[in-house]
């Protein structure tokens, strides 16, 4: 597969130690790529790069084959973009401002301009400046997609949309993703991305820590058994077994287990196990360890 877009080496230092710092992400036709980071981690600034918005201080970035600052003209006539921070003509209606940037972008066939106003429940007719944070939003997203773009990006798309609404998003994102469509998309919500990306890079201070194939990460995701045996001597017999023992409480034990689970069951059926319970560890515990306990 070819990269449809490419980050090499890009820096922009504000001072401070703000900005980002040697950043280096590459995303193949038709994926789906997370930007997970914490506030301020630098998802927008790369993703400024990115639109030409800014110059970077050293490396380059582009999108098919083209270089985003000096051609960001030629880029976005088929590029479909979601500002972190939306500004709209306040005054203004959701209809007016929807027909405005079809207008903008050249779109005849508004089809898909409707498809998408039915699918987030949009109500059009009142002024953009007395409309809440989540119907700005289901304005720019609509923005983003109505002209069918081949590549899009997508800066906290979810913000302010209420849960259903989120969940309409994610099948949207996978519908694209059905019709080959690139996705660049950035995020501090570690569950939109779980259920949408291929691959995702970790950003913290500025710098890539991590980038990550979702598959992958999911078959490192350990299994938590809690096993309660019959007495406490079993007990003290047990936890001398060859196993990952995360915690004891009297007789209830905690083991972690990766991969086969066979073994951990034959093991099990020497014991006199009064209680058995599953937890499964999540992705976004996974990804923890990257930000030093933050999220």
């Amino acid at each position: 597969m070819s990269n449809i877009i490419e980050i090499k080496n890009i820096s922009k230092d504000y001072g401070n130690s703000k900005g980002i710092f040697n950043v280096n992400i590459s995303v193949k036709k038709g994926e789906v790529f997370g930007f997970l980071g914490p506030n301020g981690a630098g998802k927008t600034t790369t993703i400024r790069n990115l639109m030409g918005f800014t110059r970077p201080d050293e490396g380059h970035c582009s999108i098919n084959g083209l270089d985003c600052y000096h051609n960001a003209e030629k880029i976005q006539e088929n590029l479909g973009y979601l500002a972190g921070e939306i500004v709209f003509l306040e005054d203004l209606t959701g209809k007016q401002m929807l027909e405005f940037i079809a207008s903008m972008k050249g779109i005849k066939d508004k089809s898909k301009m409707y498809e998408l106003m039915e699918l987030f429940e949009l109500d059009p007719k009142g002024k953009v400046k007395k409309m809440s944070k989540g119907m700005k939003q289901k304005i720019g997203i609509i923005c983003a997609f109505m002209n069918d773009p081949e590549v899009i990006i997508l800066d906290e798309p979810t913000s302010g949309l209420d849960p259903l609404m989120q969940n309409k998003f994610v099948d949207l994102i996978l519908e694209e993703k059905k019709k080959g469509k690139t996705i660049f998309m950035s995020s501090h919500i570690f569950e939109e991305i779980e259920k949408t990306c291929d691959r995702t890079a970790i950003i913290k201070d500025g710098k890539i820590v991590a980038v990550e194939d979702m598959e992958d990460l999911r078959a490192k995701k350990s299994k938590f058994y809690i096993v309660t045996l019959s007495s406490i001597e079993e007990t003290d017999r047990f936890v001398k077994e060859n196993v990952n023992i995360i915690e004891r409480d009297n007789r209830k034990v905690k083991v972690g287990v990766r991969g086969e689970v066979l073994p951990f069951i034959e093991l099990l059926s020497s014991y006199k196990v009064k209680d058995l319970d599953i937890q499964t560890q999540t992705l976004e515990e996974l990804f923890l360890h990257f930000y030093g306990g933050e999220k």
